[in-house]
């Protein structure tokens, strides 16, 4: 754990001495701003309120959209699993979701609901169709000798669901948190920059952009990222953390 941590943090600096040799070379702040004045911008906005109610409400939305986008995912992957007609009806919507960009959908999402609404579908649609196909496939890939034995020793559906089918499906809905968290935070804020919600990330870009404020810009962009990291890791830390409590519920109570 501390040789991957320090790899990471080598790896990390090496960018950050990059980044400054190129901003050193170009030599004009408003094109490539240095990662000191960067970082000194970013520590004055974080001495600020608006900074965090900012980030607050820009978080508020995508996240609840990524949270509703899972739980669809997961319902729409166990119907799909068990009933060919639900999977053959949905399989085409999932399609286009997944093919049509991103801007499409927030220009026709605008026609129909509030901007401040848009970023929350946004994440939704980046969300829902990666969990679905990836939870469907955990189902269908489930050992069948494991369920043939669930057959013969009469194991409950719960108890099924719980010792067979999460743990079947756990690493297919891991990587789909991997794949499509991160995708679903920058589509929000993307949303974000072309609608300008009074209060959101997206505005505080956009207005850099326009007012030619590079080191905001470059501020709020790592703000971002470190925003986009902490939501990925935080949701499959949980997951994880749930799976393992319920198996040591199970194992306690087998024991028992």
């Amino acid at each position: 754990m501390i040789n991957k941590l320090l790899r990471y943090s080598m790896i990390g600096i090496i960018w950050i001495l990059i980044w400054q040799i190129v901003a050193v070379i170009v030599g004009e702040e408003l094109l490539l701003p240095t990662p000191l004045s960067v970082s000194i911008r970013l520590f004055e906005l974080a001495l600020t309120s608006d900074f965090y109610k900012t980030i607050f409400y820009s978080l508020f939305r995508i996240l609840i959209g990524m949270i509703f986008g899972t739980f669809i995912g997961i319902v729409g992957g166990v119907l799909s699993a068990r009933f060919r007609i639900i999977k053959d009806f949905f399989s085409p919507v999932l399609a286009v979701v997944r093919s049509i960009p991103v801007a499409s959908f927030i220009i026709l999402l605008v026609l129909w609901i509030s901007r401040d609404s848009t970023p929350l579908i946004i994440a939704l649609m980046m969300v829902t169709p990666i969990v679905w196909i990836n939870v469907e496939s955990g189902i269908a890939n489930t050992d069948p000798a494991l369920l043939e034995m669930a057959k013969v020793y009469k194991m409950s559906p719960w108890a099924k669901i719980k010792n067979i089918y999460i743990p079947a499906v756990a690493p297919y809905f891991i990587a789909a948190l991997r794949s499509s968290l991160g995708m679903a935070w920058k589509a929000g804020i993307a949303a974000e920059v072309l609608l300008q919600p009074i209060i959101s990330i997206g505005k505080m870009i956009s207005d850099s952009k326009i007012t030619l404020e590079t080191t905001d810009l470059f501020a709020w962009t790592v703000v971002v990222v470190i925003l986009s990291v902490l939501i990925e890791r935080a949701m499959i830390l949980i997951f994880k953390l749930s799976t393992k409590r319920n198996r040591a519920i199970n194992g306690g109570a087998e024991n028992a």
